[in-house]
């Protein structure tokens, strides 16, 4: 609240702003007519720091704090005519995040940015940037051309759109403008295609692949790792005390890098299928390559030249429906889960946060692999409905 105050005749102002205490002298005589005025004044200045449109040197141009309260006004002058422009700032924002990704995210978002985000916002100012043009920019992405398809999957998208969100929240927020992102939805996407081997294909498969890639084959059906986990395995996180394999790197595209997340950095128990195979194996090439998987050079598989020349052909030899190599891994989920284990271990040993994907993808193939489709239920009720204490309760 502002007071009048008089010092040696004259009428001063005292009042605070955003927590600061303010005594500003004026040259007017203390009188009764002054006095009227500068109340006037002060109710004038009092509903404009209520408004958040008070602007000191409106009143006190010449006041003990007009070079502080100029210099802040230049500083919001700088900060309104900062880089407005996309390209720029989107720049500025990959320089800054960059940091805390990994490797292959930081490749994933700076083609994001190059390829979609940045060639369609280019000569756009940030504050120019609306809800409109965003779900604009989102049915333009939805009209692409897509790797494996006509069109970029809803999956695909949305991770397209997570960029250009995070950069327009960190503009606005730092530019002082609205946040053009408010009730924007994400695309509903289809469920991940899965499409796993049975126990007997399985057989079947490792029956048939050549020798030298039976091992590798064993311990993408029966550990579920990704195809870039097997690649850049190495020896010295296969821990056979423990008959552990301990996920700790990944090969992505030639480079060894950190797990896809710190969920999937993790310890999966070996079966005896894979401890055996492994530790064959081991004693065959351990002094040959620091990698558990590699070429007569010593270097890691090249997964695509194994899928081309190994994978497909041993399907279409087998008369196999041709399914993608990833397909191991869902394989040794519904296998794990059509035996009963655990699914916390299941999740642990997939490298998942949690057990929210093995009920919503896996958890569907279980009743195809153990015959479980509702006859365990009919034996409990013909067990305890058909007992004779039952009828003898009823009668």
């Amino acid at each position: 609240m502002a007071t009048l105050g008089t010092r040696r005749g004259r009428i001063y102002i005292d009042f605070r702003y955003k927590g600061v205490r303010y005594r500003e002298q004026t040259d007017v005589l203390d009188n009764a007519a002054n006095r009227r005025k500068a109340e006037q004044l002060l109710k004038r200045m009092e509903a404009e720091m209520t408004l958040g449109t008070f602007d000191y040197l409106n009143y006190f141009p010449d006041g003990r704090s007009a070079a502080k309260f100029a210099a802040q006004q230049q500083r919001r002058a700088e900060k309104r005519s900062a880089p407005y422009a996309f390209e720029k700032f989107a720049d500025i924002w990959f320089a800054e995040k960059e940091v805390e990704w990994r490797q292959s995210y930081r490749d994933v978002t700076r083609l994001t940015l190059d390829r979609y985000i940045i060639p369609y916002f280019k000569h756009k100012r940030l504050d120019e940037i609306d809800k409109a043009l965003i779900l604009k920019f989102r049915a333009y992405l939805a009209e692409q051309p897509g790797h494996k398809s006509e069109t970029l999957s809803a999956s695909r998208v949305n991770h397209i759109l997570i960029p250009l969100r995070m950069i327009l929240i960190e503009a606005a927020d730092r530019y002082d403008f609205k946040n053009p992102w408010v009730n924007i939805k994400r695309l509903r996407e289809t469920k991940p295609k899965v499409d796993p081997f049975t126990l007997r294909e399985v057989q079947s498969i490792l029956e048939t692949v050549r020798a030298d890639f039976r091992t590798y084959y064993t311990v993408r059906f029966f550990a579920g790792l990704r195809s870039s986990e097997i690649d850049g395995l190495q020896w010295q996180f296969v821990d056979f005390d423990r008959r552990q394999i301990l996920v700790r790197q990944a090969l992505v595209q030639g480079k060894l890098v950190d797990t896809k997340t710190d969920g999937s950095s993790r310890e999966v128990d070996m079966c005896s299928q894979v401890y055996d195979c492994l530790q064959a194996l081991y004693e065959q090439t351990a002094n040959t390559s620091g990698f558990v998987f590699a070429t007569r050079e010593g270097t890691p598989l090249h997964n695509r030249n194994v899928t081309q020349r190994v994978w497909y052909p041993l399907l279409r030899h087998l008369d196999l429906t041709s399914r993608r190599p990833y397909q191991t891994r869902h394989t040794a989920a519904t296998l794990w889960l059509a035996a009963g284990e655990n699914p916390e271990w299941i999740a642990r040993q997939m490298g998942h946060s949690n057990t929210k994907m093995l009920f919503e993808v896996y958890s569907r193939y279980v009743p195809n692999l153990t015959r479980k489709d509702g006859s365990a239920f009919e034996r409990l009720l013909k067990a305890e409905l058909n007992h004779p204490r039952a009828t003898t309760d009823k009668e």
